[in-house]
């Protein structure tokens, strides 16, 4: 099979695995066709079926700890029992501040149990980007973990609370057998669930597939983060479609999770796998490449949860003796480039890669069900791949108003058709949601969803990522938002203009972010880049920090006042623009460093591993 193409030859050396998958196939088939929202299946009843089924054997594995599902449903229910004491009810939310541990995770289903929806803060965010995600779902109460407690002490002023006690503190211990001590103004929650039943909950309205179970942030295209509501049915549909169709997962399976739980990708494709086969998942609350093989084997497991610069990592690591000593043979994730689909698989021993696409928000996933080689899958959803405008994600439409599809293996903008059975849940903020549609787009009348990202067709439906579009990039695999960047640095007083972008970096994944400014005051020598390092430290993720900054006495528009960011993109971080500096932020410095001739070369070389 050739990287760009697939054919029926290919899909039948597949036939032998799929027959073998059969059973799963047609169970997971149920569970992701399911289309009735007031079905009283969701993420509680799942752990409810495991407690049952398979009480003892393990659900959780993090560090020495080992929690059954038996012993995680009681826990889950003790957290709902108080939650419910606490008036909360369906339809309400917290906020989950948490690294990953299993104590998130409990705090997710016994909300969920009462139908109260939890959004998943991004443990990357501080300051005036963590309290507008908060205050943009209105949570009656926040559950901090005490790893983060001094972040969220920096916004606790900024943010609004419904609730009249509303900060639970999770002390960083194993919080089944030791409540820790608690700070001033908080409620320690391990503490007060244990005077709790840890009995099945009952409430008047409980909650069905259709209602929303989580709160998952992206940076959408422009501004600060949206919120995109995360129904039941979404961790039914990964519970069916990726943890039984395409790995087929049992009860000795071990995923191990390295990926933050805050994002999709983690905590509705991996823990929905997991909890299809009545399987563990493996947690750490940080990848470690040095440590990853060794986790691997002390847990036992079978399956990872990945996103591409993961995978670079490890294959970055020296070989060694001990590669194929594991006995890992799945894979489940997104952004696994071409250039080393096949050397990871290799080397590791990998039997399944699990490749998908997805969005938080969106209504349309594909999923490497057949095991093809460079390729996101397929999918049942309808979809188009449309002509669109360079360098942006807005499509083209012709003398008639309409768009056009692009011929077969041409890149195009993904469209996913929004119908009664495909969905768009969108975002908190209607107008956000309405930027995402598309209407009349072949015909008078019909909506789509617009992805952003372009791919190409590689044959038998199966797409491959191409790019992702407008504004924002993909950095450390986290989506930046340039716009979001933008507005932080305008509000420093620092700069007169800044524009923000992704350039690339030889040998690393995404792009990685750059910032083109104009001082506020003074000239081009006198701007002072180490305050603003330090004042973007403290008001932005590391990710969302721009590796490189262009300082200029001037940036270039068009006619219309639009800025020519294209030709930005182009100069990268090269330093033959004259009366500019550029500085680079390296790896393990604390600061920017002034770029030259010979970084550029070293960087160009790929001597310095971003």
């Amino acid at each position: 099979m050739s990287q760009d193409t697939i054919s029926v030859r290919d899909i039948a050396r597949q036939l032998p695995g799929v027959v073998r998958r059969a059973p799963a196939i047609a169970k997971g088939l149920y569970y992701y066709s399911l289309k009735n929202d007031s079905k009283p299946l969701t993420l509680g009843t799942l752990v409810e079926h495991n407690a049952v089924k398979y009480g003892t054997r393990p659900a959780i594995l993090a560090d020495d700890r080992r929690i059954s599902y038996a012993e995680f449903n009681a826990w889950a229910n003790r957290i709902a029992h108080y939650l419910h004491a606490q008036g909360l009810k369906k339809g309400d939310s917290i906020a989950v501040l948490l690294e990953n541990r299993p104590e998130l995770l409990a705090t997710v289903v016994g909300a969920a149990k009462i139908g109260v929806a939890c959004a998943m803060l991004n443990t990357s965010q501080n300051g005036k980007v963590l309290a507008h995600s908060i205050n943009l779902i209105e949570p009656q109460m926040i559950v901090v973990g005490e790893e983060l407690a001094s972040v969220f002490e920096g916004v606790r002023h900024q943010v609004t609370l419904g609730h009249p006690s509303p900060c639970l503190f999770m002390p960083d211990t194993d919080s089944l057998r030791d409540s820790g001590t608690t700070p001033g103004g908080y409620i320690n929650l391990a503490q007060m669930i244990s005077g709790y039943r840890g009995n099945n909950p009952t409430v008047k309205t409980p909650p069905t597939l259709g209602d929303t179970a989580v709160y998952i942030y992206t940076s959408g295209t422009t501004g600060l983060p949206k919120a995109a509501p995360g129904s039941h049915r979404k961790f039914i549909k990964a519970y069916g479609g990726f943890g039984l169709m395409t790995l087929n997962m049992g009860p000795n399976d071990v995923l191990y999770c390295t990926l933050p739980l805050y994002h999709a990708t983690a905590l509705l494709v991996c823990w929905g796998s997991v909890l299809s086969g009545g399987s563990a998942i493996a947690l750490r609350r940080r990848f470690s490449a040095s440590a990853f093989w060794d986790d691997v084997r002390r847990y036992g497991a079978s399956t990872f949860g990945y996103v591409g610069e993961l995978c670079r990592y490890l294959l970055n690591q020296p070989p060694g003796p001990n590669d194929r000593h594991h006995g890992l043979t799945k894979m489940i994730g997104n952004g696994l480039r071409p250039s080393i689909w096949k050397p990871f698989k290799e080397r590791f021993g990998i039997e399944t890669v699990a490749e998908l696409y997805a969005s938080s928000e969106g209504n349309i996933g594909f999923s490497n069900f057949f095991n093809m080689e460079n390729t996101v899958g397929f999918t049942t959803a309808p979809y188009a791949l449309v002509k669109y405008h360079e360098g942006t994600r807005d499509p083209v439409r012709n003398a008639k108003g309409r768009m056009e599809k692009v011929k077969a293996g041409e890149p195009g903008l993904l469209l996913g058709e929004i119908t009664a059975k495909w969905a768009f849940e969108g975002y908190t903020q209607k107008d956000a949601t309405e930027k995402s549609i598309l209407r009349d787009v072949f015909k008078k009348g019909d909506a789509w969803f617009n992805t952003g990202d372009v791919l190409k067709e590689i044959g038998w439906r199966h797409l491959q990522f191409v790019d992702r579009m407008g504004d924002t990039f993909r950095w450390k695999g986290e989506n930046v938002s340039t716009t979001e960047v933008e507005n932080i640095i305008d509000e420093s007083g620092m700069v007169e203009e800044a524009i923000v972008y992704g350039v690339d970096i030889p040998g690393t994944n995404g792009k990685a972010g750059m910032v083109t400014l104009v001082p506020q005051q003074g000239g081009v020598d006198d701007f002072d880049v180490d305050a603003l390092f330090r004042y973007l430290q403290d008001n932005l993720p590391p990710y969302a920090i721009p590796v490189f900054v262009r300082v200029t006495s001037a940036i270039e528009k068009t006619g219309t006042f639009k800025y020519k960011k294209a030709d930005l993109k182009t100069a990268g971080y090269s330093v033959d623009r004259p009366g500019e500096r550029v500085y680079a932020w390296l790896p393990r410095e604390t600061g920017y460093t002034q770029v030259d001739e010979a970084l550029v070369k070293r960087i160009e070389g790929g001597e310095i591993p971003f």
